[in-house]
């Protein structure tokens, strides 16, 4: 079975610690996601190993509903996520890397094995991810960099 692995990387303009802040809180997801509609915490805050959050997404036009649950977080540096619950196992991984004190490269990995009718549109599932992705990114950017009190 033919799995998905996309990776997609920015510059932002902002210090590592006030991305990673900002990309890394659930509440967030909407904001700078473009096709995350909905998050719900399913368990207590604050973001730690085992948190698991509920997201409702839309994708190539399907309603997507999945729980993540966070696998590791180490902040400043990385953040994993994975499917606990949803269409098809996923993980997400955010990383971030100190450029200098005023820039940062962040990475967003999606990588996971469609099933069921998805595992037969794998190649449009991951260019359509891929484009999302950098959509995603880009409006990170443009967000973090406009708005300087996150």
């Amino acid at each position: 079975m033919r799995s998905v692995d996309v990776s997609t990387e920015i510059i932002i303009n902002r210090p590592v610690e006030a991305v990673a802040a900002f990309a890394s809180d659930p509440d967030n997801a909407t904001k700078w996601y473009v096709n995350i509609k909905s998050v719900a915490w399913k368990t207590p805050k604050p973001l730690v190993v085992g948190t698991q959050v509920e997201f409702m997404a839309a994708f190539l036009g399907k309603k997507l509903v999945y729980t993540y649950e966070v696998t590791e977080f180490s902040p400043n540096k990385n953040f994993v996520m994975r499917t606990a619950n949803g269409p098809f196992p996923m993980e997400t991984t955010y990383h971030w890397q100190k450029i200098s004190d005023s820039q940062t490269r962040m990475v967003l990995r999606n990588r996971g094995t469609p099933s069921g009718f998805a595992k037969w549109i794998t190649p449009i599932m991951e260019l359509a991810m891929k484009t999302a992705n950098r959509k995603d990114l880009k409006r990170l950017k443009d967000l973090l960099e406009k708005d300087r009190t996150n």
